[in-house]
């Protein structure tokens, strides 16, 4: 997506394709340098109780915890970062700033790169199996 159309908290352009890890994954689709902001996940924010509510029983959710008491839920998003996937040897981290969902690269990631991030904990509590192939892979989400 050309600069001019990208909202201003996407700051590298991405795209949604097929992931090799699980269903869709967000691509880099130019260069982006390592410690950079690469963009930003919106969505409905709600309780956390309602968050773990509309999680029970879901394999894919796109349900984030951004404090003890708030979740943002961007399953109706349009921000490509949502379909970002875990991996155990990520190359981008999430950060949670001021109630905001961002990522940030941690190495280079070249056009057609997957962009990954390690989930941490999950609502799976274990119990999913993670496909991520890297190296190390601990197994379970």
């Amino acid at each position: 997506m050309p600069l001019a159309e990208r909202p201003p908290y996407q700051k590298f352009d991405v795209r949604v394709a097929r992931s090799r890890i699980d269903g869709f994954g967000c691509f880099a689709a130019e260069p982006i340098p390592p410690r950079l902001k690469i963009g930003e996940i919106r969505g409905e924010a709600i309780s956390v109780a309602e968050a773990r509510r509309r999680a029970e029983g879901q394999q894919r959710i796109m349900i984030v915890e951004v404090s003890h008491k708030t979740a943002i839920d961007a399953s109706k998003s349009t921000d490509p970062m949502r379909f970002t996937n875990h991996s155990c040897q990520p190359n981008a981290r999430l950060v949670i700033r001021d109630g905001r969902i961002e990522f940030y690269a941690i190495q280079s990631i070249a056009v057609g790169d997957e962009v990954t991030v390690n989930y941490g904990e999950t609502h799976h509590e274990g119990k999913l199996e993670c496909r991520c192939g890297a190296p190390g892979c601990v197994g379970r989400l």
